[in-house]
């Protein structure tokens, strides 16, 4: 069972922001997404952002701090720090992430973890929600190979993880703490190894992801994998899950691959969610970063209240509703369940009074 519906969507849960949102209110998001950091030690093969060009840019502290206050009074729930490099590669990161917790705002990070180490998890586990680490191979060379880095980097990671799940468990700090592997012809003989390696070094989770073609990314090489063939591994790899460690194969969203369309014919979701890049521009979508028609403004320069309420994101939603080809959108985006909950919502099925 995936008890933290990784597979899934949790939009069920905010009923009032919903509800609100079916009576026609411009609501705010409940999630944002946000890049502190455009480099990244890193250049994995499969990276959809390698487009965006690693830039080294980085979010001013001062001024996300003042927006993460902003939005923690407009009624955010939640941040995930990830996106176009690695976060842990901005100096202020530790900072960052206990000021967005005290601002009320539920805190996840994305991370490869190399810069992980005992003294920022020390600093940071009190204040996430739950981290996770992407490792994408279950030994070195296949880890340099994937990551585009040093094979040594495998085992440094390895050690942090551990070291944060033994501060975490001394501590008695709240984080969880995850590890995900995309999966791709590369590496997908060592999932099974990957995931004895999680358990082992404390995670609570490890997620067994596919790979979806970002439709702006360089990268073509993963564009046709057949996940059928890999289906097999849902059963093997179920095995090594207990009662203190799951692994999460994510099937239902490998099988989504197949299908010839989506039930829905338009986004519903971006009134939900927000992104902000390394460069402080607001998109309404990650999958359309540096595509004009989704930006809708600057933190640098304006409040997110004047962002969100002003006219440009007017016209980027007029725009999304109106005329945008959904055919185009990435497959299996972020928020694909959450649109095909909204869409059941104003599409019934029959007989739904019989409860």
């Amino acid at each position: 069972m995936d008890k933290f519906r990784i597979d899934s969507h949790k939009l069920m849960f905010h009923v009032d922001r919903v509800s609100r949102w079916l009576e026609g209110a411009d609501i705010y998001p409940i999630y944002a997404e946000i890049s502190p950091s455009g480099s990244c030690n890193h250049r994995c093969t499969y990276c959809g952002l390698d487009y965006m060009g690693y830039k080294p840019r980085f979010l001013d502290s001062g001024i996300l701090k003042a927006r993460i206050s902003e939005l923690g009074r407009l009624g955010l729930k939640s941040v995930m720090y990830a996106g176009e490099g690695e976060p842990f590669l901005h100096r202020d990161m530790a900072g960052i992430i206990n000021h967005t917790k005290t601002s009320g705002i539920d805190v996840a990070v994305t991370s490869n973890g190399v810069l992980f180490d005992e003294d920022t998890a020390a600093q940071t586990l009190g204040s996430i929600t739950w981290i996770k680490f992407s490792v994408n191979a279950g030994t070195k060379e296949t880890y340099a190979k994937i990551h585009g880095t040093r094979a040594e980097d495998f085992d440094r990671v390895m050690t942090n993880i551990q070291n944060a799940a033994d501060i975490r468990n001394r501590l008695s700090m709240p984080a969880t703490i995850g590890m995900q592997m995309v999966l791709l012809p590369e590496n997908a003989s060592e999932a099974v190894t990957l995931a004895l390696l999680a358990k082992e070094a404390g995670a609570d989770y490890l997620v067994i992801k596919p790979y979806s073609q970002h439709p702006r990314s360089i990268t073509r090489r993963y564009d046709a994998i057949d996940y059928r063939e890999h289906y097999n591994l849902a059963d093997e790899l179920q095995k090594i899950s207990d009662g203190r460690f799951q692994v999460v194969f994510r099937q239902e969203t490998m099988k989504k691959l197949e299908q010839d369309r989506k039930p829905y014919e338009k986004c519903m979701a971006l009134q939900f969610w927000t992104y902000i890049d390394a460069g402080a521009a607001v998109w309404a979508c990650s999958a359309y970063l540096g595509d004009e028609r989704f930006l809708l403004g600057d933190i640098n320069s304006s409040s997110f209240e004047d962002i969100w309420k002003g006219e440009q994101r007017k016209k980027v939603m007029a725009f999304v509703s109106d005329s945008l080809d959904i055919s185009g959108c990435r497959d299996n985006c972020r928020m694909d369940e959450v649109n095909r909950y909204l869409y059941e919502l104003k599409n019934p099925s029959a007989h739904v009074n019989f409860i």
